[in-house]
């Protein structure tokens, strides 16, 4: 059972730590290889393991105004962390004063004094400190003066196939990640994950669109407006309502038959029925149908949404 710490309201316990650090977000298969090894070196060493992450992204607070694009939420980070058994977690509140820290202060007062950890496990590109140009090569040395010993763990490859049907070989990284999700491309981005990515929401009252054109979907808004939302198309997807889990089709877009502009995701969830409104709905992108397109008739818009359906299944029942 993971033991979470959040130092500005409660400190950790003296003991001894072998840490890794970084915001993880999304949780991907290179973030979980670092967890792995993070955990057999804690237990050879007969310490604990503990992963240190940030309540909200660092740079957040050095710049103000910018807006992130999240793959996961705080809570969401952790219920997969926990799923990992890692020892301690530790949320850090990161502030003005904590980014003025360079990477030598930063493993001083916050690494060692604070979190008692004598071992660091850092990720193959991990930075941290004010000076951004330091790296693994410094660290060692500051840990050689400090008494903590830095290590760096591999970076993970995996082979997606694009959509010429190509293998590619990928780094993971959550930029990687990002990226193929702005680009729509959800089942490379499910290869980096080690599983599909995905939306948590509540249902909300629409325009009731799809209920005229015979596909009945439900209006997803999204809790988290920091959320990284795929690009617009329709995709195959599953859905988790009150527990129990169902296929369906999305379409994420502004809906332009209709002269719509702001963007909506909305959820034709097959085989299902039922008043939803205010209920909470998980859902996950397995594949990307098609584009979001503008059809010249209402008639030409359910041929297609027909075909989206027919396809959507095929590759969900498999």
């Amino acid at each position: 059972m993971i033991t979470v710490f959040y130092p500005s309201e409660t400190p950790v316990p003296n003991g001894r730590y072998v840490a890794t650090i970084g915001f993880f977000d999304g949780v991907h298969r290179g973030h979980c290889h670092v967890v792995e090894r993070l955990k057999s070196m804690a237990r050879e060493q007969h310490k604990q393991s503990m992963l240190i992450t940030f309540e909200h992204h660092p740079r957040q607070v050095v710049c103000p105004d910018w807006q992130p694009q999240l793959l996961t939420s705080l809570e969401e980070k952790q219920a997969l962390l926990s799923a990992m058994d890692i020892d301690v977690l530790v949320v850090l509140r990161f502030t003005k004063s904590m980014a003025a820290l360079s990477a030598r202060q930063f493993m001083e007062q916050v690494l060692l004094r604070d979190l008692h950890a004598d071992v660091l496990l850092t990720g193959y590109d991990n930075r941290f400190g004010h000076d951004r140009t330091e790296g693994f090569e410094d660290y060692v040395r500051y840990g050689r003066e400090l008494g903590i010993s830095v290590l760096c763990a591999d970076a993970v490859d995996v082979t997606t196939t694009g959509s010429d049907g190509a293998g590619n070989s990928v780094r993971v990284s959550s930029s990687v990640v990002r990226r193929m999700l702005q680009e729509g491309r959800v089942d490379e981005a499910a290869v980096c994950l080690g599983r599909c990515y995905s939306l948590m929401g509540t249902v909300v009252h629409g325009e009731q669109i799809g209920s005229s054109l015979g596909f009945p979907t439900a209006n997803m808004e999204v809790a988290d407006e920091n959320r990284l939302i795929p690009a617009s198309g329709v995709y195959a997807v599953r859905v988790d309502v009150d527990g129990k889990g169902y296929i369906g089709v999305m379409n994420i877009g502004c809906r332009p038959t209709f002269g719509i502009h702001n963007q909506t995701l909305e959820v034709n969830i097959l085989d299902f029925s039922g008043d939803i409104y205010g209920h909470h709905i998980n859902v996950s992108f397995v594949s990307r149908l098609r584009e979001e397109k503008h059809f010249s008739s209402r008639e030409t818009l359910v041929n297609q949404m027909t075909i989206d359906v027919a396809k959507a299944r095929a590759i969900l029942n498999k």
